[in-house]
């Protein structure tokens, strides 16, 4: 249903459910189309209506449904390079403006801050940087096979080369997180074609799983529905209100008390070797996607291809998997520090793009290695605020992020690296606790 605002408040629509002609509404009007099948959103001060557009939406149609009845302005700046040609695409699906956008001095000072990254440059690619990033992937995957050719199959150089396909595994993962944030090319094409190469023939992934994943997290970050990767309940409990949600309702079937002990058997452990694998295979079949399956599938004839000449079949297996479980602790380790200890929600009502992202991420402390070991993900917050931005700019950015934190008395987290990791396991328990308590209630 579309509606526009009259003096008598009654409702024109055409006949094919589009309204009769442009029409200036409230904010008010706007939240109240929040549903699956009657979608609106707000960007620079215009209403689009999005619900027959959502399916098609490049980013997976669940992002249009999260931010519905809501000014999605920040949010669509902060994932689109070229703004000029996705509003064409806008302009068939607009209805009107907001006589009353929800605009406040935060919203305006964190445009401001955005306006000064693009006039400085920040958010240009840096071609020499992710060259050589690149080629370092490459290289460790090469000393690998170079190492048991040479010296071969005892266990010191086998350990040593799953050390060094770990490494090459975890940064290409990295690598394939710029091409999918379209942070390395200026142009949509280039990006997609190179995200494809990188998380499907280098990583044995797929690209449309990924961006189905990824930007509903960074779209909603730590809103329980609406990010991913928080969905693990009825395996652990986290924040603060799910577990006593669960435990007055006696659902669940683990003992959560404990649950900050069995995330080490079964969290970092299995989440790659088994739970990413099955959930691919999944995602691929069930949509169709065969480009995806195929360069899921030229991974591992690659894979094989180069190290069944050394271990066999079977041994290859075991070589690869023991890969992955090295690699799945990075991974878990890195990628969850930043956001399972902060506030986990249902809702993020009335809550502007800053104040979102900065409730639910937090830093880690600049060095060499962190920067390296993390993806430049220990600058969390600097890549929640600017997607897009190649994350060689993000200590540039970060010293004014801090200030227009300092200025609205919004906290800016930043840890060392051992807390942000031991927070993950604190926050367990904790959350873990909540739960028996509401459960024995």
């Amino acid at each position: 249903m579309i509606t526009s605002i009259s003096a008598m408040g009654r409702e024109f629509k055409s006949e094919n459910g589009s309204p009769a002609s442009k029409q200036n509404v409230t904010y008010e009007t706007v939240t109240e189309h929040n549903k699956r099948d009657d979608q609106w959103i707000v960007i620079n001060n215009k209403v689009y209506d999005v619900t027959k557009f959502a399916k098609k939406h490049p980013g997976g149609a669940k992002i249009l449904n999260h931010y519905a009845g809501e000014d999605a302005t920040d949010a669509w700046v902060a994932f689109h390079n070229d703004k000029e040609k996705v509003t064409k695409y806008l302009n068939a699906l607009y209805i009107g403006d907001v006589i009353d956008p929800p605009l406040t001095s935060l919203k305006e000072d964190f445009r401001s801050l955005r306006k000064l990254v693009e006039d400085n440059g920040w958010l240009k690619p840096e071609p020499l940087f992710f060259i050589c990033h690149f080629l370092h992937v490459v290289l460790f995957e090469a000393a690998a096979v170079c190492l048991l050719w040479y010296f071969g199959t005892s266990w010191p150089m086998v350990l040593l080369a799953v050390l060094f396909m770990t490494i090459s595994q975890a940064q290409a993962g990295w690598t394939q997180h710029d091409y999918g944030h379209h942070s390395v090319f200026p142009d949509m094409k280039r990006s997609h074609i190179f995200h494809h190469l990188t998380v499907g023939f280098m990583k044995g992934a797929s690209s449309h799983w990924w961006n189905f994943r990824h930007f509903q997290h960074h779209a909603k970050p730590n809103i329980i529905r609406k990010d991913p990767d928080i969905e693990v309940a009825y395996l652990f409990l986290i924040g603060d209100k799910l577990p006593v949600e669960f435990g007055k309702k006696k659902k669940g079937f683990m003992p959560y008390q404990w649950q900050h002990r069995y995330f080490f058997l079964v969290g970092p452990p299995l989440l790659l070797p088994l739970y990413f694998h099955f959930e691919i295979l999944y995602f691929c079949i069930k949509r169709r996607d065969w480009l995806d399956l195929a360069l899921s599938i030229g991974f591992f004839l690659r894979f094989f291809y180069l190290f069944t000449p050394f271990f066999g079949g079977w041994g290859t297996f075991a070589f690869y998997m023991g890969i992955r479980f090295v690699e799945s602790h990075w991974f878990t380790w890195v990628t969850q520090m930043s956001h399972l200890p902060n506030v986990v929600d249902r809702d993020s009502k009335d809550m502007d793009w800053f104040s979102l992202q900065l409730r639910s991420s937090c830093n880690v402390h600049q060095s060499w290695f962190n920067d390296w070991f993390t993806g430049h993900l220990n600058y969390q917050i600097e890549h929640h605020l600017f997607p897009t931005m190649p994350r060689c700019n993000f200590h540039k950015v970060a010293p004014l992020v801090q200030s227009l934190c300092k200025k609205h008395g919004i906290e800016y987290r930043n840890k060392t690296l051992f807390t942000a990791c031991a927070d993950i396991v604190s926050m367990l328990k904790k959350s873990g606790q909540l739960w028996y308590d509401a459960y024995n209630e």
